[in-house]
């Protein structure tokens, strides 16, 4: 069956405190891992008054000393904000400690705005992110001839990194370097087809994967029956997320334009229609299982599937059944539409 993961924001509610939306997020991991879901990842956003996840390698800490088995990462690390080898020493302690479980997605994009990014030390104008990539993966490898410098821990530790993308630039680096990949089609739904075309062709396998291998990341919200499903994304859920967490986030990504021309978006106001053209897993079991058969099939498979829902700290019960509802019914009624 399609493995099944989980992106989490760590979401501030209004009114609310970082420590209970990081204690939010370790009851759903917790969730999550007893409903068998295979990994759960927080990722790096700076400056957005909506987002905990800011410190993504401690609150991974966190998360892993919560759980026993399912692995937990960064969806992910945005590696202009860093130098290679501070990440290597970090995600190579998170291995130390919590050894065959740990996720390392990397990121192009800075995660925030342009003056945050100087805030963080960043050239703005600096593009290394692929000889960045390569310099964090030596650091995470086995140690070689002549080498002076050491992620200590880290060195030998291989922890396997993902390329994340909206575009077809990850596409392209992810099969040059023969990673998996990671495709956020929950903010860029329209380049899902074109990114995972272009990185199953000109894959080139690797030490870490011998065969494309990606990962999409879809908005979902299930509930026992459509209008209940529609009614937990509207009511100004999903709406108000993307106003308030990621319009910043976006301006840096080029997508403002995007979302500021969307009248659903702009109202707060999520119609099926909407969530048909921006492929949102929306509905009943029943509703969800045929629509993700649909993208399945559409772009000729894929994978792990990164479910990303919306403001669940407004109603925990309920992205808590919905992450019920997804592993437990949703799944085998897709894995049944699946062609053996």
């Amino acid at each position: 069956m399609l493995p099944l993961s989980i992106l989490d924001l760590a979401p501030i509610v209004e009114g609310g405190t970082p420590g209970q939306a990081l204690r939010n997020s370790i009851d759903l991991v917790r969730h999550a891992e007893r409903l068998g879901y295979e990994r759960y990842w927080v990722a790096e956003h700076h400056n957005l008054a909506g987002i905990a996840s800011a410190a993504t390698s401690v609150v991974i800490a966190h998360l892993a000393d919560a759980t026993e088995s399912i692995r937990v990462g960064a969806g992910g690390i945005m590696l202009p904000n860093h130098a290679p080898l501070v990440i290597a020493e970090q995600f190579g302690t998170l291995e130390a400690l919590h050894p065959g479980r740990i996720d390392l997605g990397l990121g192009r994009a800075p995660g925030t705005d342009q003056v945050t990014l100087r805030a963080l030390r960043g050239d703005p104008t600096a593009d290394s992110f692929p000889q960045d990539v390569l310099e964090l993966q030596a650091l995470l490898g086995d140690p070689l001839p002549g080498q002076a410098v050491f992620a200590i821990p880290g060195v030998g530790s291989h922890v396997p990194l993902w390329i994340l993308g909206s575009s077809l630039y990850g596409a392209q680096l992810a099969a040059t370097l023969g990673l998996p990949y990671a495709f956020a089609s929950h903010f860029a739904p329209d380049e899902l087809l074109r990114a995972l075309a272009v990185y199953r062709e000109t894959f080139r396998p690797s030490a870490q994967l011998v065969a494309p291998y990606a990962m999409v990341a879809i908005n979902a919200v299930v509930a026992d029956t459509d209008a209940e499903a529609l009614r937990l994304s509207a009511g100004g859920m999903m709406g108000r997320m993307m106003r308030e967490y990621f319009l910043p986030l976006l301006a840096a990504f080029g997508f403002t334009e995007y979302l500021k021309h969307d009248p659903a978006v702009a109202d707060g106001d999520v119609t099926p229609e909407y969530c048909a053209r921006h492929n949102w897993l929306v509905g009943s079991p029943a509703t969800v299982a045929d629509k993700l058969h649909r993208i399945y099939d559409e772009v000729g498979g894929f994978g792990t599937l990164l479910v990303f829902c919306f403001d669940y700290t407004e109603n925990p019960a309920a992205w808590r059944h919905s992450m019920e509802l997804f592993a437990g019914e949703v799944m085998p009624r897709f894995k049944a539409l699946v062609p053996k």
